[in-house]
């Protein structure tokens, strides 16, 4: 049964519904926070780079990151409910896990090897395959493409940043 099929007369949504788009957001966090392991931006050779005058405060990321996965993981339970015997949602979650591996991969690229030609480029793949995303996930559900914008922004921006910070140093 669909999420739309779900809505009780009212107008109110089966509590079944929020707890399992509650889930999934934890979930998403989960794993998109697993990336934090390796990520330490006041490490010596973080604190050595020059930063691009746009740069976020360091608290930033975490506010912006677990805003974007919690609708990251509404999204994909909005997809999900559709049911996996549908091919276009498999499809569509195939891609969505796609992307989180490389989401989590950012982070050891960038701040384990130090790399930022390399962090770049899989940032790059990262920002195609959520376009990628989005475009599996109108086919199921718009509201759950569109709950996905916000994170296809913040990884540009996120990709001006790395790319700044390779030009600077």
């Amino acid at each position: 049964m669909s999420l739309r099929q779900r809505v009780v007369p009212t107008g109110r949504v089966d509590r079944r519904d929020l707890l399992g788009a509650a889930t999934a957001a934890l979930l998403v966090n989960l794993v998109g926070a697993s990336g934090v392991v390796f990520t330490d931006p006041n490490s010596q050779w973080f604190q050595s780079l020059q930063l691009p005058w746009f740069y976020p405060p360091t608290w930033a990321f975490g506010v912006v990151w677990t805003l974007l996965f919690t609708l990251i993981g509404v999204a994909a339970y909005l997809v999900y409910m559709q049911g996996t015997d549908s091919r276009p949602v498999r499809i569509a979650l195939a891609v969505f896990a796609a992307q989180m591996v490389l989401n989590v991969a950012w982070s050891p690229a960038f701040f384990a090897l130090r790399n930022p030609p390399l962090a770049l480029g899989i940032i790059g793949l990262l920002w195609g395959l959520i376009v990628v995303t989005i475009l599996a996930f109108d086919r199921v559900d718009r509201r759950a493409a569109l709950l996905l914008v916000p994170y296809l922004c913040w990884v540009g921006f996120a990709a001006l940043l790395n790319g700044a910070i390779w030009q600077l140093n």
